[in-house]
């Protein structure tokens, strides 16, 4: 059933790579589920509805991805997105509110469909450059490797050099060591797989 649906002979793929290849997929985005709120919430957004609309926004795009378009994609909400949603168009001269910036965004949505629909979007993807495309990727990858980095104190703000790496002093309270140890674990996890 799964190999006429998906064509999985056609693609040189088995049932068993798809899964694995499946769990390497979400356990390598997993981070997105809390990462995505933590950086809307600083607007003032509740957490827990963002957590909800996060897993809601990748099980649906995802489901619409790999069913409609029989294509072994995951999709999920943009981490650099929110980081210019939260940054430049809410944060940049304090005007505007989360709510109405929603809005905006929802609006921009309804027009990204439409030039989906006519064509126009893969023109424009097509007129970018191969390396200017992979780039954009890995600045993405950075800016996140970042954000993880500064939550688990391994990096911080200096009024000098914007950023210096911590001095790593293993401090009495042992609690600091949870989070740094299960997000080093994670990435040791990511890198395996």
């Amino acid at each position: 059933m799964f190999n006429k649906f998906f064509h999985l002979e056609k693609n040189k793929t088995t049932f068993k790579q798809e899964v694995i290849a499946g769990f390497t997929t979400f356990f390598t985005m997993a981070y997105i589920i809390f990462v995505n709120p933590i950086v809307l919430e600083g607007l003032g957004m509740p957490k827990a509805p963002l957590i909800t609309t996060t897993c809601l926004a990748a099980i649906v795009g995802t489901l619409l991805v790999g069913l409609w378009a029989n294509l072994p994609l995951a999709m999920a909400p943009g981490m650099g997105l929110n980081a210019f949603f939260t940054a430049l168009v809410v944060n940049s001269n304090g005007s505007l509110n989360w709510e109405i910036a929603l809005g905006v965004v929802f609006l921009s949505g309804l027009l990204f469909t439409v030039l989906t629909f006519t064509g126009f979007r893969e023109k424009v993807i097509i007129a970018i450059p191969f390396q200017l495309r992979l780039a954009i990727g890995a600045g993405i990858g950075l800016f996140i490797a970042f954000i993880g980095l500064q939550d688990l104190k391994l990096v911080v703000g200096d009024p000098f050099t914007i950023i210096r790496k911590l001095n790593f002093i293993v401090p009495e309270n042992k609690v600091f060591l949870t989070p740094l140890i299960l997000g080093l674990t994670g990435f040791i996890i990511m890198g395996v797989l």
